[in-house]
């Protein structure tokens, strides 16, 4: 099946070229008929495959999908509109962005893969940290998995330049412990956007990722 026409990228190529409410509100038929409904299709889909293999996942996709409109208020690029759509599939969707699924954007640019912890709030990278002194050999396994490294190469994340005392001995023994982050990523072309073969491929993804985003999902037990 295919979710997307080329109309899609057509629109976040024009408006990437014109972000404005007077271009957006202009050409907002396209984006209702061509961009909004096509993605929310697209993401109840995916849903509906992820929780057929993992049953805590009960979200709709008003709960994944995040809105179009950019928040500005902190940011010195006052442009209104993300040039892509995004959905976080997960036990909590988009309202808790700590919780490790799959994290899915796509534009005329390409398509963006995410999962993992990319943003643990103090007590979650706490948790995390501890989890893997306890058994990172169960993360070092996970990451090392032949599915994952090709679909996404390797776990990411920020390192501590300063190991604090209480940590020392663990890093040296678990290095990940000095993590900040714990998330890969997988960047694909735009042309799939519009293939038939879009849905497999970001499920190929998710399974990819699995063991390590149930790894990561034990820091909130």
């Amino acid at each position: 099946m295919t979710w997307f026409q080329k109309a899609f990228l057509e629109f976040f190529k024009s408006l990437a070229k014109d972000n404005t409410t007077a271009w957006f509100d202009a050409n907002r038929k396209t984006y209702e008929s061509a961009v909004k409904k096509p993605f929310e299709a697209f993401t109840t889909e995916m849903i509906a495959r992820i929780a057929a293999v993992d049953p805590e996942v009960t979200i709709s996709s008003k709960d994944a999908i995040s809105r179009i409109n950019r928040d500005t208020r902190f940011s010195k690029d006052k442009s209104p509109y993300n040039t892509h759509l995004s959905a976080a599939i997960s036990k909590f969707g988009r309202k808790n962005k700590e919780y490790p699924g799959i994290f899915f954007q796509l534009s005329h640019e390409g398509i963006g893969v995410f999962g993992g912890a990319y943003a643990p709030e103090p007590p979650t990278l706490a948790a995390m940290r501890d989890l893997i002194q306890k058994d990172g050999k169960a993360l070092a396994k996970a990451v090392a998995k032949k599915a994952f490294v090709q679909h996404f190469g390797e776990l990411r994340g920020e390192v501590m330049k300063r190991v604090p005392p209480e940590l020392q001995a663990a890093v040296t023994k678990q290095p990940r412990v000095g993590m900040k982050q714990f998330f890969y990523e997988a960047r694909l072309p735009a042309a799939l956007i519009t293939s038939p073969d879009l849905g497999d491929t970001l499920m190929a993804h998710w399974h990819a990722g699995r063991d390590v985003n149930t790894f990561l999902q034990r820091a909130f037990a």
